[in-house]
């Protein structure tokens, strides 16, 4: 060993005077805030000292003094630099906790307001480290840093959720809708952008986790540095939550300064956990009484024999889009001149409102709601009717011997869902004989389905009656871009659109701007409703009735949020003795209800429809628990 290495491992021992001892002193008194390194993950030893004084400033002091031995005066602007970088490394960590703590859930109530105020939960945490001992206390700091991270992360899911359909994400039923979310943004961005963007929440995730919990860990860490400050600190703090509490203090409106969103938030979590099990009991006790179960097929929908019965769903067709300021304008003209086209044809029509149990998405609820005549609006709900054997109303049509076919363009692959209704030949988006371009997710326009449904099943010479339940699906979402009609000789297998596909604006460009978005979703609706209008001109007869309706209202991206979910519903047909059976409903006339047309849940339409169209009164059957 070299004289110069033995020299550099002896300690250094220095001649000092008082001057230098007053000096050594100062700095020792001016340790920052967190550790002396800035890094927010260090545990000095001052940690796991009980009165969190004696050991751990010791430490820190002998911190201080190596590096002045080792770098001299110079290492004093260093040391300073460290400082601040803690002291600013704390003030965040103490912002991102009291942000998670103190944000709403909802976009629309995040104001500044909002945030300028006591977190109950924050006062209760820190009486909780202060009491605890050393080792609990840290394994505490890293479970409360998990539990805050994970609730900040609902807080942002429920925003997701508020601003794309009106409601929080539900822990227990909404999982599956992360493959629709992908399906979604497949057809938004392509097959790579929805990969780059699950990989981005999934860090995301880890990123507020991991932040959260060493924030807290630094914040704990500071807590027993300054025991007596926090004491009185939160002493004070806590009258001040009470008094708030109690007197309803509120700097904004409606906001009060005594907070404990966080808390409710995890507390209403864990009731609608229970929710969800109270209500899987509540649905059972739904279907096991129907009044149609056991009825014969020659006692039911008497009064359509011979008719051919279209039930048209319209994507997104929402209440707002005839009544709301954004869209009658432009929506309101189309449905009073269809009124008119019909006419000129021979067809009357009487319009409503139905209750639609979804909004902005899950137009299967719907759509099982309407035919199952059970209140279905979440996925536990949907899951329990498609594997039962409820009679729905397609399956009512089909024991009473009409060919029940379903034309679904927005089925893409294996959909052992629709054994639910009974349907003697599905027609999903490869069956159709469509070789055109999608139109983002919509995988062909209106027209061509309804021309696909007349050429594989109504134009057929001696069919039977049929029963055709179609979903049309030109008004879903992005809204870009938008097909145009064509006239129906012109269709062939759908490349007469490839031009019509490459035109409309960029997604990307078109959600930027909701006054955009708005116009191309009205945009939409009116392709959807004048291409079932001209269908029925030109293919309808003297047989036909359709059926005409909304599954949800659009995204509040469109309606803004508190809309209703009522949808309109219209029944057309050219044989007045069918909306004669339908009087006694109060339905206006004419493809538009107004604001006080009736307005019906939408799974009282099927029990309603049945009796309308079954046997004379007095003879069908009172509701009877299903199976006797």
């Amino acid at each position: 060993m070299s004289l110069f290495t033995r020299f550099r491992q002896l300690p250094t021992r220095e001649r000092t005077t008082a001057k230098d001892d007053a000096a050594k002193a100062d700095r020792q008194q001016n340790i920052p805030d967190g550790d002396p390194t800035g890094g927010p993950g260090h545990d000095g030893p001052g940690d796991g000292d009980a009165t969190g004084g004696g050991a751990g400033d010791a430490g820190d002091g002998a911190e201080i003094h190596r590096d002045a031995g080792a770098a001299g005066d110079g290492d004093v602007p260093r040391s300073g630099r460290r400082r601040v970088a803690a002291r600013v490394t704390t003030g965040l960590a103490a912002l991102l906790v009291l942000l998670a703590l103190l944000a709403p859930n909802n976009l629309d109530d995040l104001t500044l307001g909002s945030l300028v105020r006591v977190p109950v939960e924050a006062l209760l945490g820190l009486a909780l480290v202060l009491v605890l001992p050393p080792r609990p206390r840290r394994v505490a700091a890293v479970l409360g840093g998990a539990v805050i991270g994970l609730l900040g992360i609902l807080k942002i899911i429920d925003m997701g959720f508020y601003a794309v359909l009106a409601r929080q994400f539900d822990l227990v039923l909404d999982w599956i809708l992360i493959d629709d979310a992908m399906a979604f943004l497949t057809d938004s961005v392509g097959r790579v952008g929805a990969i780059g963007a699950a990989i981005g929440v999934v860090l995301l995730v880890v990123a507020v986790l991991t932040l959260m919990t060493m924030s807290v860990l630094r914040l704990t860490r500071l807590v027993v540095r300054h025991r007596t400050g926090t004491a009185r600190g939160v002493a004070v703090l806590g009258a001040a939550w009470v008094a708030c509490a109690l007197l309803g203090v509120q700097i904004v409106p409606g906001v009060p300064v005594a907070a404990k969103n966080t808390a409710g938030l995890a507390y209403g979590r864990a009731h609608q956990a229970r929710a969800a099990l109270r209500d899987q009991q509540d649905y059972a006790r739904e279907a096991a009484v129907d009044a149609f179960r056991d009825v014969p097929g020659d006692q039911l929908l008497t009064a359509l024999r011979g008719k051919d019965v279209l039930l048209v769903f319209v994507e997104s067709y929402g209440r707002d889009a005839v009544e709301s300021p954004k869209f009658a304008p432009q929506i309101g003209p189309v449905l009073d001149a269809g009124t008119r086209r019909l006419e000129a044809a021979g067809f009357s029509s009487r319009s409503a409102f139905l209750t639609s149990p979804t909004t902005s998405s899950g137009s299967w609820l719907a759509h099982s709601t309407l035919l199952s005549g059970l209140w279905i609006d979440n996925q536990q709900r949907y899951r329990s009717v498609v594997s039962s054997d409820r009679l729905t109303l397609t399956g009512a049509f089909r024991r009473a011997d009409w060919r029940t076919v379903g034309i679904m363009p927005g089925v893409t692959r294996a959909w052992p869902e629709g054994a639910l209704y009974e349907y003697d030949q599905i027609y999903d988006a490869h069956q159709l004989g469509y070789n055109g371009p999608k139109f983002s997710w919509a995988t062909m326009p209106d027209q061509f389905a309804l021309s696909a449904f007349e050429r594989l099943e109504h134009g057929k010479p001696n069919s039977p009656p049929l029963m055709a339940g179609i979903t049309l699906v030109s008004s879903h979402a992005p809204w870009t871009p938008i097909p145009r009609s064509v006239g129906w000789d012109e269709l062939g297998d759908g490349s007469v659109f490839e031009e019509m596909a490459r035109e409309g604006q960029p997604k990307s460009a078109l959600w930027r701007d909701r006054a955009k978005v708005r116009t191309e979703y009205g945009r939409s609706i009116e392709y959807s409703l004048n291409s079932t209008i001209s269908y029925l001109e030109k293919y309808g007869d003297d047989d036909t009735v359709l059926v005409l309706l909304g599954d949800h209202q659009p995204s509040p991206v469109v309606i803004g949020g508190g809309a209703s979910r009522d949808v309109p519903i219209s029944i057309v047909a050219r044989d007045p003795a069918v909306l004669d059976r339908i009087a006694g409903w109060s339905w206006q006339g004419g493809l538009k209800p107004g604001p006080k047309a009736p307005v019906w849940r939408m799974d009282s339409f099927r029990d309603r429809f049945l009796t309308a169209f079954g046997p004379p009164a007095g003879t069908t059957p009172s509701a009877v628990p299903a199976g006797k």
